[in-house]
Parts: structure tokens; C-alpha cells; sequence
């Protein structure tokens, strides 16, 4: 296992250095220049260049390059072209929201969709089956944003239980925290409930059609024995493996939910540095989710170990 973990470690380092000198060129070579932001509508070209050269976005990009990997080899993310301050404390301040959120949205789509996906396979054809599958449907046919608008309306406008917008940290109190943060997730919740059901479905269909299955019905065990302990336990590789490229997704895609609640998380700083062209920022956040989705990868590497023993890497 330990060899597993530092080997997938080791095959991140070039994976991240693709990554770094990806981003670094996407930005330098697309259209627009900070300088031009930072100094305003009526600023000439004079003043643009020096504030360029402040910024050293005046050297050669290849320079440029060399001195933000030294920067980022001794943990220094750099510092926003706008604010001046440390990216990495940026980051840090906006981190609990995302991680919060997305989190609760995974807790929550898995404790629903898992059973949901188990009891479709159990009572496959039947009107419970057929009614999961079409919530599945619907569930990847709205829009995050159109959902999250009709939960608001319902939620906040017309019933007044839920706060259109805003985060609390769970250090200020567990029922705060779920207050604010229950619309989001459940706005943001229900494309990935959609997903795991129909994974959890067909992967428990296959299994269900095994022998070791119907010796275990013959052998007079339970049916949710059945069910849990052997068709689900054999069925997790598929499911967990959704789950992790699930989790991986969320972190990079709730800059929506996080624009319609007005949450200050990581995703409403990117959109803020990508409109203010700050690209600190937004170099730093997409090394922090290149190194999230690394980490997850492992994490469903190690899974895929743990619940099949026949695996190995």
C-alpha cells in the first residue's frame, strides 16, 4: 500500500508540471493585460508600461516563467496584482466555504442516491424503478442555476425557512452553518444524486445476476442482507470510483452555486481574478485543484484496494 501511495505521489510531479506550464502560457498568450486594468480606462501608454514593469510583466515570458516556478518550488504562490496581498493567504480565506459546501453536497447526494440506485435494481421494471430513473433524468436535464433559482423562489421568497444568500462557518454554531448552507447544497446536490443512482443501478444489476448472489438467497439469508453485505459490497468498486471523480468535480464546479448565493469561496474569487485578468490568482487556484484532483485519484486508487482484494496495481 505504502508503495501504491508514493509511486501515484512520485507520477504526479511531471502531471503538475504540465499543468503549471499549461496555465502559465493559457495566460500570458490570451488576450487582455492587467496593467491596462489596473491603470484604468484613461491611462496612457505610459503609465500602462510602468505599471507593467512593476509587475514584470514587461520581461520575456520565459524569464517570467523560471521566476514563478522558484517562487512556487519555496511555497510562494505569489501575491494578487490588485490587492497586493499573499495568494495563498487569498486562498486560505475562501477555502472553508468551497470545501464546506462541496462536501456537504457529496454527504448528502451519497446518502441518497446510494440507496435510491440499490432499490431501483432491486425492484427493476417495476413503478419505483422507473420513477428513480426519470427523477435521474430530470436531475441531469436542469441547469445547477435554474434548480437554485426555483429553490430559492420556493424556500426563501414564498415560505421564508431559508436565507437567499450567504455563508456561516460551523465554528459559530452547527445549526447557523446548516441554515445557510442547505440551499446550496441542495441546489448542487441534485445532478450528482442523478449520477450516483444510475451508476449505483446498473452496477447492482450486474452483480444481483451473479451466482454467489442466489447462493446466498438460496442459503435463506435476508433480503437486505443480500442486498447490503454481499451485492453492494461487490458493487462498490464502480460506485466509489463515480464518487471520487464526482468529489474531483465539485471542487472546480461550484462557481455557479457559489455566484447565485453569494458564498465567498474559491470559486467567486477565480471569477474575480479572471474578470481583473489577476493571474496570481488565478495560477494558484488552478494548482490547488490540479493537486486535489492528484489527491482523489489516490484516495480512489487506495479504495479500490481496500473493497477488492483482487486488485492490484
Amino acid at each position: 500500500m505504502l508503495r501504491l501511495i508514493l509511486s501515484r505521489l512520485v507520477a504526479a510531479i511531471p502531471v503538475m508540471g504540465v499543468v503549471a506550464i499549461f496555465v502559465f502560457l493559457m495566460l500570458r498568450l490570451s488576450p487582455g493585460d492587467p496593467a491596462a486594468i489596473l491603470a484604468g480606462d484613461q491611462a496612457t501608454a505610459e503609465v500602462i508600461a510602468a505599471i507593467r514593469a512593476d509587475l514584470g510583466l514587461d520581461r520575456p515570458i520565459p524569464e517570467q516563467f523560471v521566476t514563478w516556478m522558484g517562487q512556487i518550488l519555496q511555497g510562494d504562490l505569489g501575491r494578487s496584482v490588485l490587492s497586493k496581498q499573499p495568494v495563498a493567504m487569498m486562498i486560505g480565506q475562501r477555502v472553508e466555504p468551497t470545501l464546506s459546501l462541496a462536501l456537504m453536497t457529496l454527504l448528502f447526494a451519497v446518502v441518497v442516491a446510494v440507496p435510491l440506485g440499490v432499490i431501483a435494481a432491486w425492484k427493476q421494471g417495476s413503478w419505483l424503478d422507473r420513477g428513480i430513473m426519470a427523477l435521474s433524468v430530470a436531475g441531469f436535464s436542469i441547469p445547477v442555476f435554474v434548480l437554485a433559482y426555483i429553490l430559492i423562489y420556493f424556500f426563501s421568497m414564498k415560505l421564508d425557512w431559508l436565507p437567499v444568500q450567504g455563508f456561516t462557518p460551523i465554528s459559530e454554531g452547527l445549526l447557523p452553518f446548516l441554515h445557510n448552507i442547505a440551499l446550496p447544497t441542495l441546489a448542487l446536490s441534485f445532478i450528482y444524486i442523478a449520477l450516483f443512482a444510475r451508476i449505483t443501478r446498473a452496477a447492482m444489476l450486474e452483480v444481483l445476476g451473479e451466482d454467489y448472489i442466489r447462493t446466498a438467497y438460496a442459503k435463506g439469508l435476508k433480503e437486505r442482507v443480500v442486498l447490503t453485505r454481499h451485492a453492494l459490497r461487490n458493487a462498490a468498486v464502480p460506485i466509489v470510483s463515480v464518487i471520487g471523480i464526482g468529489f474531483a468535480l465539485l471542487i472546480g464546479g461550484v462557481v455557479i452555486t457559489e455566484t447565485v448565493f453569494n458564498i465567498p469561496g474559491i470559486g467567486r474569487l477565480v471569477v474575480d481574478a479572471v474578470l481583473a485578468r489577476d493571474y496570481p490568482i488565478i495560477q494558484g487556484v488552478i494548482l490547488l485543484f490540479s493537486g486535489v484532483y492528484v489527491l482523489i485519484n489516490l484516495a480512489i486508487d487506495v479504495a479500490y484496494v481496500l473493497l477488492d482484494p483482487r486488485i492490484r496495481y
